[in-house]
């Protein structure tokens, strides 16, 4: 067996006002075994349902879903001890401290309690093992999460948008522990909307949107197969007073598309080479513009999965 998360044709409805919502539609994917592995997608696009339907939180209306090679939810208590996941906020008593929540825990599962300082060195909590839950940072409260998940020593660990709300040292420090544990053999799949933080934690990538996987692989592997399947370049440009008109003047040009305007700065993509380009901000300039920067960029994840969403949307 090389994956630890297998699903086929996964489809999940909610009944809402007396109408059907489709929240997964025929979700077929595979995690393979060690690493991080990211699970990326706007809100409301499937992520949590079908991290729900693999831990056995809801039934899956067809289709099926494994764990280990066991399906769930049927077969799920065979596997369940090789899982730890965090779907919600973390809930843990506020007056006691990071070592007394984790000893409580451990005992409830019988983890055995030499594990509750592994877990916290693990997550870097090591020398805050005394310290009020109260008083922790936000970052610092998703840690001791993923420190609870690790008292039995899971093989697999899933964690739904866990950097939400987290300030910028906090989403570091979680980062770097998801990277940790995907060194040490641990397979974790995480899910998010944020698309600079998946692409510096995860080995592979999963671009999901109405509750369909639209693309797969490692980022340098769908921004190569973006590339291929959309040849144009994305070009930014910074014109002094006149973006709006700059705008419009490339807007009846037929090898011009996709144009955003953010104050003064300007992006498009344009179908041509370099040279191309080279008499486009030519003709800009011609035409009485005012360009202060001009240049192309390859694509960013973000452009990878606007370009991916928009066509499986149309």
């Amino acid at each position: 067996m090389d994956v630890a998360v297998r699903t086929v044709n996964l489809r999940k409805t909610y009944l809402s006002r007396g109408s059907r919502r489709v929240a997964v539609t025929g979700l077929s994917m595979a995690v393979p075994l060690g690493g991080v592995h990211g699970f990326l997608g706007p809100n409301g696009s499937g992520k949590t349902t079908t991290i729900r339907m693999l831990l056995g939180l809801v039934r899956a209306d067809s289709g099926t879903a494994e764990v280990f090679g066991e399906a769930v939810p049927k077969r799920l208590p065979h596997v369940i001890d090789r899982v730890g996941a965090v779907v919600e906020s973390p809930k843990f008593c506020p007056a006691f401290t990071a070592r007394q929540n984790l000893v409580l825990l451990a005992g409830s599962i019988g983890s055995p309690r030499h594990r509750v300082d592994e877990v916290l060195e693990a997550t870097h909590l090591g020398d805050r093992g005394r310290d009020r839950y109260s008083g922790f940072s936000l970052g610092m409260k998703q840690r001791l999460a993923i420190a609870a998940t690790l008292l039995k020593d899971p093989d697999l660990l899933i964690f739904d948008e866990p950097t939400n709300g987290l300030d910028p040292a906090g989403i570091r420090e979680v980062r770097d522990t998801m990277r940790t544990l995907g060194e040490q053999g641990k397979t974790v799949l995480v899910s998010s909307h944020i698309l600079t933080e998946l692409a510096e934690m995860c080995d592979q990538v999963g671009i999901i949107e109405r509750g369909k996987l639209l693309a797969v692989g490692s980022v340098e592997e769908i921004q190569r197969q973006s590339a291929a399947d959309q040849p144009q370049r994305c070009v930014k440009a910074r014109v002094l007073g006149g973006a709006a008109s700059l705008a419009v003047w490339l807007g009846q040009r037929p090898d011009v598309n996709e144009i955003q305007i953010n104050e003064e700065q300007i992006r498009f993509h344009h179908a041509g080479d370099q040279k191309s380009e080279v008499a486009l901000l030519r003709e800009m300039v011609l035409a009485g513009f005012a360009i202060a920067e001009f240049g192309s960029h390859s694509q960013s994840l973000e452009d990878v999965f606007m370009a991916v969403t928009r066509g499986a949307v149309q």
